[in-house]
């Protein structure tokens, strides 16, 4: 049994969990440890909790669960809509050719037969921004915090990857550095009434790499 959650936001309609890298939301084909595992220590109800959104299983940090089918439905509009906030951070190889900017780039998802799948950039594809900005460098990596604007499949790694900063440990989108991903879901918030938001801290794995590029526990 995977070990209890970490909650960083908690009321009647929602909780927020510190999801743990190397952990997949649900089961799949492929059964194994998820997120749903914990459902039944979020609510005792005949229906739900839910997941009211995705991260791969390789990012850590901010992902709401409803616990009410009300409560789902109101999560899946903000989304829909683009009134969630939804801030990442990442540790990427190289540093961008600007401090800060907007990456606009639709995203298609592409199948090959042997090879699985991945999203590519596709001027036909879906609409896709994310705006960037340089937290703290080294002279080889840089510290990223991501605003998405939309909440395309692999994003942010796609994105980061177009600018050829590719996240560290995602060796899918041109990394070749070892280890875990170096992506947090950093802050998530929804303007319901009342709001939700949520602030997950950096995951072990990350605390080197962050503090490389300048981070301090206490910022």
């Amino acid at each position: 049994m995977i070990p209890a959650p970490t909650l960083l936001f908690s009321d009647t309609r929602f909780v927020v969990l510190d999801k743990p890298a190397g952990l997949k939301v649900h089961p799949g084909p492929g059964g194994g440890p998820s997120v749903e595992d914990w459902f039944g220590l979020l609510s005792r109800r005949r229906d739900g909790p839910w997941l009211a959104h995705r991260l791969d299983a390789d990012t850590s940090g901010c992902l709401l669960i409803a616990l009410r089918r009300a409560a789902l439905h109101a999560a899946q509009t903000c989304f829909a809509e683009g009134r969630a906030g939804k801030t990442y951070w990442a540790v990427v190889s190289g540093v961008p050719a600007t401090p800060a900017g907007t990456i606009d780039l639709p995203l298609h998802k592409q199948s090959r037969a042997g090879s699985g799948w991945r999203m590519i950039a596709a001027p036909d594809g879906l609409p896709a921004r994310t705006r960037y900005t340089v937290l703290g460098r080294t002279d080889t990596t840089s510290w990223l915090e991501l605003e998405l604007l939309s909440g395309r499949t692999h994003q942010a790694r796609v994105h980061c990857a177009s600018l050829g900063c590719p996240i560290l440990g995602d060796t899918l989108y041109g990394s070749a550095a070892p280890g875990p991903m170096q992506l947090l879901a950093r802050r998530l918030t929804l303007p319901l009434n009342p709001p939700v938001a949520a602030v997950a801290p950096p995951p072990p794995h990350m605390i080197a790499a962050l503090g490389a590029c300048g981070w301090q526990p206490d910022r």
